[in-house]
């Protein structure tokens, strides 16, 4: 059928459409909701069932994004993957592991007060968390993969008091040693360093504690193994999540945006703390998943997040897991 054949046939069901709607009952125009439903997904490694949930998305210019790459090249990577180009959406998704015995988030959002200064962009976690069934009381343990903004901010309610009241938190040892040194803190530069040693030392102070280092190469908790992935901060780490022989590489921000950083693994996000070793954080890690056939979730991929890996002429792709109505 021709293009021509196909509008012509369109125009003659209109017609006959309109002929209809005169003996048909007019009905009162429905509201414009302008929202999603709420925004969670289940799936099951062995044993544990994993909850995504959404904490809402930020959109960035795509103007200085990638370090090394000028806006033109980014942009063609954009349209390439069918993504607007006037600005850069990106996702957060922190997880819940149900293990059976205790629930585990890994990373935690924005927080309280950024759904609040957003009118609900961000911050979403609490609102998408309790419509997936669970409160944030009901959490036993979050671990945190490193203390950039959208990793830790949720761990405090727009209170100042701790969001998780009834869990311990861990967090990595290399982050730790790093923004709670206070001669690091006084060498640091002007601008957004300055204000993520700030921000850490806001939000763990108010957490009275409660809080336990972890080292990378160890298990941090019952199938959640620690992974140092340094780079895009000092002691970035990922895990590994395993139980009845499945696992899930749960990444945090190795590759960032996928449709950036894993077509182009070369590529340097501006906000990368050493970006030459992220690069090779990110084709270690991404080699391993297309060796080992392992699932990646990712952080800032597109919701629900979960996805396969497979290697191109010029690096990688990501083949998002179909969404599964059932667990």
């Amino acid at each position: 059928m021709t293009r021509r054949e196909l509008l012509s046939g369109s125009a003659a069901m209109m017609t006959a459409g309109a002929v209809l709607s005169h003996h048909t009952a007019v009905r009162a125009a429905a509201p414009i909701v302008g929202k999603q439903a709420p925004g969670f997904y289940r799936y099951k490694v062995g044993d544990f069932e994993v909850s995504v949930i959404t904490d809402g998305a930020l959109t960035f210019p795509v103007e200085n994004f990638v370090s090394n790459a000028t806006t033109e090249q980014v942009k063609a990577a954009l349209a390439a993957a069918y993504r607007g180009t006037d600005g850069l959406s990106v996702p957060f998704s922190p997880v819940v592991v149900n293990t059976g015995s205790k629930l585990i988030l890994i990373d935690t959002g924005l927080g309280d007060a950024a759904f609040e200064r957003s009118k609900g962009t961000i911050g979403q976690f609490a609102t998408n968390l309790k419509a997936a069934g669970l409160e944030r009381s009901d959490i036993d343990a979050v671990v945190i993969s490193h203390f950039h903004i959208d990793h830790v901010d949720g761990l405090v309610g727009a209170d100042g008091k701790p969001a998780f009241p009834n869990a311990q938190i861990f967090v990595p040892a290399a982050e730790w040693k790093y923004w709670m040194d206070d001669g690091e803190m006084s060498r640091a530069p002007k601008g957004r360093i300055e204000g993520l040693f700030r921000n850490s030392r806001r939000i763990f102070g108010a957490l009275g504690g409660n809080v336990t280092p972890y080292d990378a190469g160890k298990e941090v908790l019952l199938g959640l193994t620690a992974v140092a992935t340094s780079g895009h901060s000092v002691g970035h780490t990922s895990f590994v999540l395993s139980s009845g022989g499945r696992s899930v590489f749960i990444q945090g921000d190795v590759a960032h945006v996928p449709v950036l950083f894993v077509a182009n693994p070369g590529w340097h996000a501006a906000i990368d703390r050493d970006p030459v070793m992220a690069e090779a954080t990110r084709r270690t890690v991404y080699d391993m998943l297309v060796a080992e056939k392992m699932l990646v979730q990712g952080f800032h991929c597109p919701f629900p997040a979960l996805a396969h890996v497979e290697r191109t002429a010029s690096g990688y792709r990501e083949v998002l897991v179909p969404r599964n109505s059932n667990i």
